[in-house]
């Protein structure tokens, strides 16, 4: 079968690969669809990263570079492995990537599996992508998602990511929140909280994102930082006080020092993005301020309550699926859109079946 194998910083190579044989307790999925994360792009671009190096394996997957990417995936079930009694051939799946150690307890009573030591995701770490034909997956990780649209569901995974976001950030209905950065963990978060009740502002510079964040309905107010007082807008519509709670979605510095200026004493501020340098911070601001500042990684125990947040049509993922391309335009449609022309694009989907 075909796959997508990162070799190495810049380099990744359309490659014949073996099918992965289903074992017990696994369960065989034909890959429909398959995002483009910017994680992708951070390993692209600046990688590797959460991909081991060669020579160095990954402590659970024994694996290192040339590894199949891709973690955003949505498929059918094609065989099922024995003991896997609760799935049937042909249903409607999504993966929760993860690779996570046997023994560490995954179950909805513990909320901080995705913590522990030497975690790691599927198409970054080893242990398949959705970046190929077919992928075999633990039954763990693999969530049903019935009449959701198969094109819609790869969505599900970064949907995850806002949703987590939006747990982490103690937001309730009422609460007015702050996004900086349009792109698609950013409109997604805002997709959540809008869902949740809560009033959505974002802050991009790009024109075009700003128009996605409208189309779209996530956003009730949209800002050129570059040419509106972010925090003093903020404070405008909330009642003469800051947000109740941001999220910084761009990993950029002025993003972030925006967040800081203009979120209400006691806010809080949630780090979505990943950073691939150190950030600076006004600790006398967050001092003076009481400012809550929270990391947040993926997702925990969070893709059940996603999923039913698209079932019950409280999300539209429709509008921000931008294009489908195959495995062979991988490179040149998709990663050179997102790295050159981003403000393009929100979520480019692969069909590893496309010619």
């Amino acid at each position: 079968m075909k796959a997508a194998r990162y070799h190495n910083q810049k380099d990744i190579r359309i490659e014949d690969v073996a099918v992965p044989s289903v074992e017990p307790g696994t369960v065989g999925i034909d890959v429909a669809y398959c995002g483009i994360c910017g994680t992708d792009i951070h390993e692209f671009m600046e990688g590797p990263l959460f991909i081991p190096r060669a020579g160095h394996p990954h402590p659970i997957s024994g694996e290192c570079l040339p590894l199949t990417m891709g973690h955003e995936m949505s498929g059918v079930v094609y065989a099922l492995g024995a003991g896997v009694t609760d799935l049937a051939v042909g249903d409607r799946v999504v993966v929760e990537p993860y690779i996570i150690r046997d023994e560490v307890d995954t179950t909805a009573n513990n909320n901080a599996y995705h913590l522990s030591k030497d975690m790691n995701f599927i198409g970054l770490g080893g242990c398949g992508g959705g970046l190929s034909e077919k992928i075999v997956v633990k039954r763990r990780w693999v969530h049903p998602v019935g009449d959701v649209p198969l094109d819609e569901a790869a969505l599900i995974e970064p949907l995850s990511v806002g949703y987590h976001a939006f747990k982490r950030s103690g937001g309730k209905a009422g609460d007015f929140a702050l996004i900086t950065g349009a792109g698609p963990i950013g409109l997604l978060t805002a997709a959540v909280l809008k869902a949740e009740g809560i009033t959505v502002a974002i802050s991009e510079p790009s024109s075009l994102r700003r128009q996605t964040a409208l189309d779209t309905g996530v956003a009730a107010h949209v800002f050129d930082p570059r040419e509106v007082d972010v925090p003093a807008a903020v404070a405008k519509l909330n009642h003469g006080r800051g947000a109740d709670i941001a999220f910084e979605a761009t990993s950029v510095q002025p993003a972030f020092d925006t967040l800081i200026d203009a979120v209400k004493p006691t806010g809080v501020i949630v780090v979505i993005s990943i950073w691939s340098k150190k950030a600076s911070l006004d600790m006398t601001k967050l001092v003076l301020k009481e400012i809550d500042l929270r990391g947040t990684i993926a997702y925990v125990n969070s893709h059940p309550a996603t999923i039913k947040l698209v079932q019950e049509g409280k999300v539209n993922l429709k509008p921000f699926i931008t294009s489908v391309i195959g495995l062979k335009d991988l490179v040149n449609d998709g990663f050179d859109t997102l790295i050159n022309r981003n403000e393009t694009a929100v979520k480019i989907l692969v069909d590893p079946r496309k010619v």
